[in-house]
């Protein structure tokens, strides 16, 4: 039997996160490798192309996750459980779904496979003053003079800061300076360019 057609049985020919009957498509759960019924939700176009961050996130919209985070089908419950994950940032009636949802271990750890996956991509990546990408290891100079808190000196403009370290904050980043770690920001430094041999 084909997957939709097995969905659309299970469901009742509705969105399983909203109940929409309308535009309804096969969402494949992460990290499905082959689609089946088991690891796929039935999902309208919008439920969709919020999932896959394809239009902006409608708070008032996922408030039918109240009903469906109780489906006793584990994929509907994974993509409840991300999703209220995704809206428990600025919504606290997400948070409080969250607290009450109660997941097997299984689809517990299916679930944070894709919360984690999510928030990878949402680490934005540390830049310098001209944007250029900066990873740990680097060599960067100083545009400005800085004064060192703490420090007591001045951290001259062109001083070399080699092998820095990343923050967990993309505008900072730590490296030593006359000898002293010191945390600094990305706006007043400059990926040194690497040469080869």
């Amino acid at each position: 039997m084909p997957i939709k057609t097995s969905l659309l049985e299970r469901s009742n020919s509705a969105c399983e996160l909203c109940s929409a009957t309308d535009n309804l498509s096969v969402y494949a759960v992460p990290p499905a490798s082959e689609p089946n019924s088991d690891k796929s939700v039935l999902v309208c176009d919008t439920c969709l192309s919020q999932i896959e961050k394809n239009s902006e996130l409608d708070n008032n919209h996922w408030r039918c996750l109240n009903d469906s985070m109780w489906s006793q089908v584990p994929a509907v419950q994974v993509t409840a459980f991300r999703m209220l994950t995704r809206l428990a940032k600025t919504e606290g009636w997400a948070q409080d779904l969250l607290d009450m949802m109660y997941m097997e271990d299984e689809q517990k750890a299916w679930a944070d496979y894709g919360v984690a996956a999510d928030n990878i991509e949402a680490v934005a990546p540390t830049r310098d003053s001209n944007g250029s990408v900066l990873v740990a290891g680097d060599n960067v100079t100083l545009i400005k003079d800085l004064d060192v808190k703490g420090g007591n000196f001045t951290a001259k403009r062109g001083t070399p800061v080699r092998n820095i370290a990343l923050t967990d904050n993309p505008e900072h980043i730590e490296g030593r300076v006359n000898g002293v770690r010191i945390v600094l920001l990305t706006c007043y430094l400059k990926k040194m360019p690497v040469f080869e041999d």
